[in-house]
């Protein structure tokens, strides 16, 4: 006779409170209630206990408290299907439990580096870097891989078939081994992540989806209501269970199935299919079918003729030295990649040309030189976006299995792997690649396509002075783009399937805070679908030139978050600023003591002069809210001249991570030099190596004549 559901959970959960309980007292006994209790790179304390018990613990004490509170909601067995699953969600808190102490015992109980054996905890930047693949669509979802599958061989199948699908994979238990065993990359970057041997690790999946609801949805600490809806319509997740599932795994399912998330099993034995929620199916080289068709997750799938995997999967593989077939390097060869209009009868549709000797002559391990010429004819094509199908050249090159292409225009270097170059990669199939993306991505702008890929050494050389040339004809073109010499701005509302109330406004001078949308990308995007999430916003009604405030922009954006917002500023900082989604790739923060502003990347985890990292500062902002006195922006923003206009603009920065300094230094000392005639403005701005506290940024800014000491007082 089967077990009923409801008791299999109860029993799972009562084995997974009664580990946390053991843990628990050892650790009282060992440190004792004052003992600092913390998950690193995290501004959201222990996130499941802060979410679902608006709990932000810091002390053993204050996480004993937290567990008893927990027991205390769900451990009553009441035979109703609704509470064993929400009592499920009780091991939610009892895993953090365990897990919080041995990062206690441990600061670093995984290891460390991106190749470290099991993951553990995800940090917040981690969590953030997830952002834009997710608005886009690039993750389509995330797949939790539980336990051992019947073979090595099909465990490999199952993740490499969801890697195909751009589908994010978290292991757990024994797949990572058969993964491992099989010479499967596991890392944050490929976006497969062996997250723990044990159950309980699980937690820190649920951590990172319930910080994901805080990040991007505002979801309230304490709102387990507002969670629960959160992750059903936001958070496109799964469970795959391989059999035998014990209680303990039935009592996770549970959570899971509670926040939305079906389990899909091959376990017959004792396990109850519910409808939507627990799905049996017994072949498990079915799972991947039956988990999309679960969550309606529709995968478009690109055909390229090319002899490896092709998905977003592969553009974080980084290939080693030791592992490549050859290193194609810009910085000391004639490389290039540049994309031309021509007219319509200057091509001939999907023709890929190789003009010199194929990859296959370069001895392994050796330099080469390569360059592509992509030429582009359409009714509805501009000069104006060759740039921006340019910039996705390095996107589309790294969706192929076992090729890493880093930089841009004739700083390129590609690396192919020599699995790739095993499976018969060659040199037409970075035209393939090429054709196949630009066609399918811009096929309302582009009507005919052709390739050429160079590898002729005397050819390259004059291309690649013909391709310097174009360069520098756009960079005049993009300097003459101002808010002002433009009639329109744009929307873009990608970030809403997250962040539900956020609107961008993206103008020549202030690019979406992700990085990644600039006027021109959202001019083309468009123009490829005029009701998308791009709209053009007329800018004929201002109302303050100084602060950037436009009645076109405010009608747009209150249009947009569905009456959340009224009214946005453009150029500043205190007075509504634009809102921040949670995928920004900086905060700024004002800084009293210098009267200044401090900014941070969400690369850097070290502590700011304001006493916070990247992720305590972005927890104050985010999920679509206005924040005065903090605002998410992109890098590139830090040196327009409208970056907080209205206070005195850059002028304002009195601190920045010294690798951000270095990114952005050319273009903002530029900057400093037309707006206020000051050489060497970022030798005036401190990093981590000068200051991390206001007492010693103080001093510095006074000793440098810090401009910021002598503009109007912030507050």
């Amino acid at each position: 006779m089967k077990k009923l559901l409801f008791n299999r959970v109860f029993d799972g959960a009562d084995e997974m409170f009664a580990i946390a309980e053991k843990a628990l007292a050892e650790a009282l006994k060992k440190h004792g209630e004052g003992a600092q209790v913390k998950m690193p790179n995290t501004g959201y304390f222990l996130a499941n206990c802060l979410a679902y018990l608006n709990k932000k613990v810091t002390t053993l004490g204050e996480l004993k408290a937290c567990f008893e509170e927990a027991k205390a909601e769900w451990m009553p067995r009441n035979q109703r299907l609704y509470d064993a699953f929400r009592r499920g969600k009780g091991t939610f808190i009892a895993g953090e439990v365990v897990e919080a102490i041995r990062y206690l015992d441990t600061p670093e109980p995984y290891g460390d580096g991106p190749n470290r054996e099991f993951w553990g905890h995800m940090s917040d930047a981690e969590v953030r870097e997830l952002g834009v693949p997710l608005v886009t669509g690039d993750i389509p979802g995330f797949v939790v891989i539980i336990g051992k599958a019947p073979s090595d061989e099909e465990a490999a199948e199952l993740i490499k078939g969801y890697q195909s699908r751009a589908i994010f994979v978290f292991l757990i238990g024994e797949c990572i081994q058969q993964a491992r065993r099989m010479g499967l990359t596991l890392n944050f970057s490929v976006r497969v992540v062996p997250v723990g041997p044990d159950l309980w690790q699980i937690a820190h999946i649920i951590s990172l989806v319930n910080r994901a609801a805080m990040i991007f949805g505002n979801t309230p600490p304490g709102d387990h209501l507002g969670f629960d809806d959160y992750t059903f319509k936001r958070i496109r997740a799964f469970v795959n269970a391989f059999a035998p599932v014990p209680d303990l795994e039935v009592a996770w399912g549970g959570g899971a199935i509670a926040m939305g998330f079906p389990v899909i099993s091959n376990d017959t034995n004792d396990t109850w299919p519910v409808p939507k929620s627990l799905i049996i199916q017994e072949n498990t080289k079915d799972f991947i079918e039956t988990s999309l068709e679960a969550r309606d997750i529709k995968i478009k799938v690109t055909k390229i003729d090319i002899p490896v995997a092709f998905s977003t999967a592969f553009e974080g593989e980084i290939i080693r030295r030791a592992d490549m077939h050859c290193d194609i390097d810009g910085a000391k060869l004639d490389c290039f990649e540049w994309v031309t209009t021509k007219e319509t009868s200057e091509i001939e549709d999907h023709k890929i040309e190789v003009i010199g000797p194929d990859i296959d002559t370069i001895k392994e391990g050796d330099r080469s030189q390569m360059g592509f010429v992509v030429e582009i004819a359409g009714k509805n094509m501009q000069k104006d976006f060759e740039p921006v199908f340019e910039r996705r050249i390095h996107h589309y090159l790294n969706y192929a299995e076992g090729i890493m292409h880093t930089g841009q225009r004739d700083l390129i270097r590609i690396r192919v792997s020599k699995n790739a170059f095993a499976a018969g990669f060659r040199a037409k199939h970075f035209g393939e690649i090429l054709y196949a993306k630009l066609k399918g991505d811009y096929d309302a702008i582009i009507d005919k396509c052709q390739v050429k890929v160079v590898t002729d050494p005397a050819l390259l050389k004059t291309l690649r002075a013909d391709a310097n040339k174009a360069y520098e004809a756009r960079d005049a073109r993009l300097l003459s783009l101002t808010d002002e010499s433009v009639e329109v701005f744009y929307t873009c509302i990608l970030c809403q399937s997250f962040s539900p109330a956020h609107v961008c406004i993206v103008t020549p001078e202030r690019l979406g805070l992700c990085g990644a949308v600039s006027w021109l990308d959202a001019k083309a995007t468009n123009e490829i679908d005029p009701n998308g999430s791009c709209k053009v916003v007329t800018k004929k009604e201002p109302l303050d030139d100084v602060l950037g405030i436009w009645q076109d922009v405010n009608d747009a954006v209150q249009e947009a978050s569905h009456g959340s917002l009224q009214q946005v500023t453009l150029y500043s900082i205190m007075t509504d600023p634009m809102t921040s989604c949670g995928c920004f790739e900086c905060i700024c923060g004002i800084e009293p003591t210098t009267n200044g502003v401090v900014i941070v990347n969400r690369e850097h985890t070290g502590q700011t002069p304001l006493g916070m990292s990247f992720s305590e500062m972005a927890s104050m902002t985010g999920g679509g809210v206005q924040t005065p006195g903090f605002m998410g922006h992109g890098k590139q923003f830090i040196s327009s001249k409208k970056f907080m206009k209205a206070e005195g603009g850059p002028a304002r920065i009195v601190w920045m991570p010294k690798a951000l300094k270095e990114l952005v230094g050319a273009r903002l000392n530029k900057t400093a030099k037309e707006l206020y005639n000051i050489d060497e403005f970022t030798s005036m701005i401190a990093d981590e190596e000068v200051s991390q506290d206001p007492e010693s940024l103080a001093a510095f800014a006074s000793e440098k004549g810090h401009p910021a000491l002598q503009l109007e007082p912030l507050m």
